[in-house]
């Protein structure tokens, strides 16, 4: 630079400039070479980065554009920050002024080259995370704020001419104001984390939480919120915390098992549970139901009922047979004696399901008239 210096002042005194006018006009030239150098600089390393990103992306790994834009710009700002201060060195106030200025410029965009980079393994993460990839996706929003908050105050030390170090230690007086405004924040990475290592929860889990309107497919996880789209298309928002403090429902198991519960509770008339008689029973045998050898002695028809239904529920094929199948008699109520159906069915998929579960109890309370019981109903008021 010391070169070039020299052979400015003598090209400024070839061309007839003289006195005052040669340190202003050397000036100027020289800051116009430090920009011409600086930009192509800039127009070199992003070239060789381009050239790069194109050898990496070839094996199948894609870059956030706002890193590489990042890291070109701050190829330049070395440049200008390592020769200006040799323009200006008759003024040390301007040469101070610019050295801080392009170190603070540096700072900023070193710090969006990192969060750029934590948002490149971001984009290379499938739809369905694991619990794993959800982990890391939470912990890089802690990393994204911590980088946030050090080059905020690295940049500051920078303009005060202050060590970082010492604007750290001078931050433990106002540490109850810094929990204060990221106490969300600190809660939530705490639920995340709870969340995502437990493997409570993930995107594309179905889950349903009571004490709030969500029943439907979790869409995002952050450290603040996880996003839930509800089966009639409306977005609800609820906190990590809300999910690890109160209960919820997550129906991933119920998907990825062998089949879907039902478990109905249905109420019959006292005064209809009796002894079988002769013409029920003969009824009972010429429609198929037994045979004559298994109504031998004294029978009860609600007996005869609920025998004939879990033996009707193990033979169809929309029930599971490989999972639990009974029909249990529960405790007697002032309104009736209740029957449970506790089965499974093999399609999970909702549509079907509900249907097939309307078939089967639909056949069920068919069923009670020609075992004559009764279910229990209450009479409306007039």
């Amino acid at each position: 630079m010391e070169t070039i210096r020299l052979f400015v002042e003598r090209l400024i005194v070839a061309c007839g400039i003289s006195g005052i006018s040669v340190p202003i006009v050397r000036h100027i030239v020289l800051a116009l070479v430090v920009v011409i150098v600086a930009y192509l600089s800039f127009v070199i390393g992003r070239q060789l980065i381009l050239f790069l990103t194109k050898i990496v992306m070839k094996k199948g790994t894609q870059w956030n554009p706002l890193l590489l834009l990042s890291v070109s710009r701050i190829i330049p700002a070395i440049v200008v920050r390592a020769l200006m201060p040799l323009v200006f060195y008759q003024y040390p106030w301007v040469r101070l002024s610019l050295s801080r200025a392009t170190a603070v410029y540096i700072t900023v965009m070193a710090t969006l080259a990192a969060v750029a980079l934590l948002n490149t393994f971001e984009g290379n993460e499938g739809q369905n995370l694991t619990a794993t990839q959800q982990y890391f996706k939470s912990f890089r929003g802690v990393l994204k704020i911590v980088i946030f908050f050090l080059g905020a105050i690295v940049a500051i030390a920078l303009l005060i001419g202050r060590s970082p170090m010492t604007l750290i230690a001078g931050l433990g007086a106002t540490s109850a104001v810094l929990m204060l405004v990221f106490k969300d924040t600190i809660s939530g990475l705490v639920a995340g984390i709870q969340l995502t290592s437990n493997n409570m929860v993930r995107k594309g889990d179905w889950i349903t939480v009571p004490n709030s309107a969500v029943d439907g497919v979790v869409e995002e996880i952050t450290l603040t919120t996880v996003k839930v789209r509800n089966f009639d298309h409306t977005i609800v928002t609820v906190t990590p915390q809300t999910l690890v403090s109160d209960s919820f429902q997550n129906w991933m198991g119920m998907q990825k098992s062998d089949g879907r519960r039902v478990k109905r509770k249905v109420f019959y008339d006292f005064r209809h549970i009796k002894l079988a008689t002769d013409d029920l029973k003969k009824q009972l045998v010429e429609k198929g139901y037994f045979t004559a050898n298994e109504l031998q002695g004294e029978q009860v028809n609600m007996a005869l009922y609920r025998r004939y239904v879990e033996r009707m529920l193990a033979q169809d094929g929309r029930v599971n047979h490989h999972l639990s199948c009974l029909v249990r008699q529960l405790e007697a109520t002032s309104t009736g004696l209740p029957l449970e159906f506790y089965f499974f069915l093999s399609d999970k998929e909702w549509v079907a399901y509900e249907h097939q579960v309307a078939d089967l109890m639909e056949k069920i309370y068919a069923l009670a008239a020609d075992f004559d019981v009764l279910i229990y109903q209450t009479t409306p008021q007039q």
